[in-house]
């Protein structure tokens, strides 16, 4: 009775949030009720106030939303996404593929899906440090959040060119792609793109790459470095090296605007990101007092298979439905990801599995963030973009179900 209870409540819970009702709201009653019906109402609160202070899950994400914040405020994103744009413009033979990667590659950076609109490329952010499932699944399997991205980077890199080459399958099966004729019929509308007047700064395009720079290298075990006795720099210490080759780049002035700006996205990131983490883990822990965590794991223990499919696709058809996978990877991460092992994963590449899967899923959502902005910049609908990514996305999960 007790299982039947939790799952009408799981239900109601991610129902809610695919009708748009704000997640961490949700998660928080959901998991509160749950606990009381277990009566396991300390629990409640020991689990809030734990993920709340927790010691690396904390400094990490508020220091990369910080950095975040220096970028916009120096404006050495703009610069980023201006240069890569540019890249774009002038390769009309391989525009989708190339389109598609260098969204990608982006995201890496600029860990903002509407910063970089452009649909199918936006889950590029599911490798970055900064990401906040990344830094999940680190605290969880207790390693450093270099450690997943590096483990999850080859994976998601071959999925990746998989999905690019899968869009350009659908543009040639379309017939679509640059043309004369169609660049001839937007200029008749009025719609055709303006070049932009914009003059980049190759130094300030550099700038919001330096903390992935720096993390890559002196995680990579590179003799030469440890020799000069350079150790693995930390993610927060790269942010903050990031915010000041940024302000010395950007010649800014205004230092105290700056440093506001820097721990207001600290703050935003507490806030939003933290916030959310805390009420999954709520939620979790009342999934646990009513028994689903034990009934699932019963159904999984004797098939690897069926813990890889619940993993991947329920992320992914949750994001769709909702435009956010966050909420079903964090629920599925805290509950049954800690428990990998006892149907043969390890924690690293199950977690990754269902929060990269729920970032392609949003890459396909007509709901989310992105995908409006990109249909408004094409002047279609949201869903005739979901239709097209569909299939190409499709491939991505699938692909990361075979490499994992």
């Amino acid at each position: 009775m007790m299982q039947l209870t939790g799952g009408i409540i799981v239900i109601i819970a991610f129902a809610a949030i695919i009708r748009k009702y704000e997640t961490r709201t949700v998660l928080l009653v959901a998991g509160a009720l749950m606990c009381f019906i277990g009566g396991v109402m300390g629990q409640f609160m020991d689990s809030f106030v734990k993920t709340m202070i927790h010691g690396s899950l904390v400094p990490t994400i508020c220091t990369v939303m910080g950095f975040a914040f220096v970028m916009k405020h120096t404006e050495c994103d703009q610069h980023l996404v201006h240069a890569l744009s540019g890249l774009i413009s002038k390769s009309h033979a391989i525009i989708i593929p190339l389109a598609m990667l260098v969204t990608w590659w982006l995201n890496i950076a600029v860990t903002s899906a509407a910063g970089a609109a452009i649909l199918a490329g936006t889950w590029g952010s599911a490798i970055s440090p900064g990401n906040t499932h990344v830094a999940f699944i680190s605290k969880m399997a207790n390693v450093d959040v270099m450690f997943v991205v590096l483990e999850t980077a080859l994976p998601a890199i071959i999925a990746s060119l998989v999905v690019a080459v899968s869009l350009t399958l659908v543009a040639a099966f379309r017939k679509e792609g640059p043309s004369k004729a169609r660049q001839e019929a937007l200029a008749e509308q009025g719609t055709a793109s303006i070049v932009s007047k914009f003059k980049v700064n190759g130094l300030k395009a550099m700038a919001p790459i330096v903390p992935l720079v720096i993390l890559v290298v002196t995680n990579l075990n590179i003799a030469a470095l440890k020799d000069m006795g350079i150790a693995k720099v930390s993610v927060p210490a790269a942010m903050i090296i990031g915010c000041v080759v940024a302000l010395i780049i950007a010649r800014a002035h205004a230092l105290e605007e700056v440093t506001k700006d820097f721990f207001k996205g600290m703050g935003d990131a507490y806030g939003s990101i933290i916030g959310l983490i805390i009420a999954a883990a709520v939620f979790t822990k009342g999934m646990q007092a009513m028994g689903l965590t034990d009934a699932l794991l019963t159904y999984m223990k004797d098939s690897q298979s069926f813990a890889k499919i619940a993993g991947s696709f329920g992320p992914f058809i949750i994001a769709i439905l909702s435009g956010s996978g966050d909420a079903a990877a964090l629920a599925f991460n805290g509950a049954i990801t800690p428990h990998a092992a006892s149907f043969g994963m390890n924690m690293v590449d199950l977690g990754s599995l269902a929060q990269i899967s729920g970032a392609i899923g949003r890459s396909t959502s007509p709901v989310a963030g992105a995908a409006i902005i990109c249909a408004s910049l094409a002047n279609v609908g949201p869903m005739e973009l979901a239709k097209r990514n569909i299939v190409p996305m499709l491939v991505g999960v699938i692909t990361f179900l075979i490499l994992f």
